[in-house]
């Protein structure tokens, strides 16, 4: 037992390094643009320019890092008490060895929940490791070892599962991150060039400035082809699971089964009031 407890802390302290590589590069990133770029090099030369860029960078980095943080650590919606087995229809269950038999137990108390999908082979969906009858849309994360309401993946560079609690501000994130990238490769680009080029003198700025839009147009690269992807999965109803595995419902398998049409699908995201859809905030 104690070996397993520390093999558990142990996965649990090694989940956050990816988490702590991009708070790292952040970190970096900010200080490169600040001080060695807008401070050192371009200094006193162009002051509007400076504090335009400055204001620009500092809006992207606010709600970046506001977006990344509520992604991390807002916890995944797990299912209510009513998908769970009563004592008696639990011990029911697991004293039952054939499989229709615990379906049976499975479909009674199952008879007054709002569910719509089921197994490839029609039965009811249940997960032995939290006792729970699956809702719609949620599944079991091995990673987080718990059922997720909507379960869009678990992202290792959030360290938490993506799903129905976090999933407008994973959205989010995507996009600030995106926003960051694209302004900080599009406004060091003259300075890189100039750096490349030798037509700047050679300071210790030099390495922080080519560096920092090697950084930033590679994350922007990758970024943007995730971020597209979920965008198409935002307009379609549909969850990366269920664009690899269509829902099964009680007429079969649809991959649309979740679509209500593209306005509908955006706010089962986002939310009805528009004002909020750009704030990493819980909206209905």
């Amino acid at each position: 037992m104690a070996p397993t407890h520390v093999l558990r802390c142990c996965q649990r302290g090694l989940s956050w390094i990816p988490v702590i590589f991009i708070a790292l590069v952040v970190c970096w990133s900010y200080y490169a643009y600040v001080v060695e770029l807008c401070i050192f090099t371009i200094g006193y030369s162009s002051i509007g320019e400076q504090i335009v860029y400055l204001i620009f960078f500092h809006v992207s980095f606010v709600m970046f890092v506001w977006s990344y943080w509520k992604t991390i650590f807002t916890k995944p919606a797990n299912p209510s008490k009513e998908f769970g087995l009563a004592k008696a229809e639990k011990e029911r269950y697991e004293k039952e060895e054939r499989p229709e038999a615990q379906q049976e137990v499975l479909w009674r108390a199952a008879a007054g929940l709002p569910l719509y999908t089921r197994t490839g082979s029609g039965a009811i969906r249940y997960c032995d490791r939290c006792q729970v009858i699956k809702p719609d849309r949620c599944h079991h994360c091995s990673a987080c070892d718990m059922c997720v309401l909507k379960m869009d993946h678990h992202c290792p560079w959030v360290n938490n599962c993506v799903g129905f609690s976090n999933y407008k501000y994973f959205i989010l994130f995507l996009a600030y991150s995106l926003v960051y990238c694209l302004f900080i490769a599009a406004t060091v680009l003259q300075y890189f060039i100039k750096f490349w080029t030798n037509n700047l003198p050679e300071t210790h700025a030099k390495f922080h400035v080519l560096f920092l839009f090697f950084v930033a147009a590679m994350f922007c690269i990758s970024i943007l082809s995730l971020f597209s992807y979920h965008l198409w999965l935002v307009g379609r109803n549909r969850s990366t699971i269920e664009a690899f595995r269509a829902p099964v419902f009680r007429t079969g398998s649809d991959k649309n089964g979740f679509s209500l049409g593209f306005r509908k699908n955006v706010g089962q995201v986002f939310g009805d009031q528009k004002k909020y859809w750009p704030l990493p905030l819980f909206t209905r």
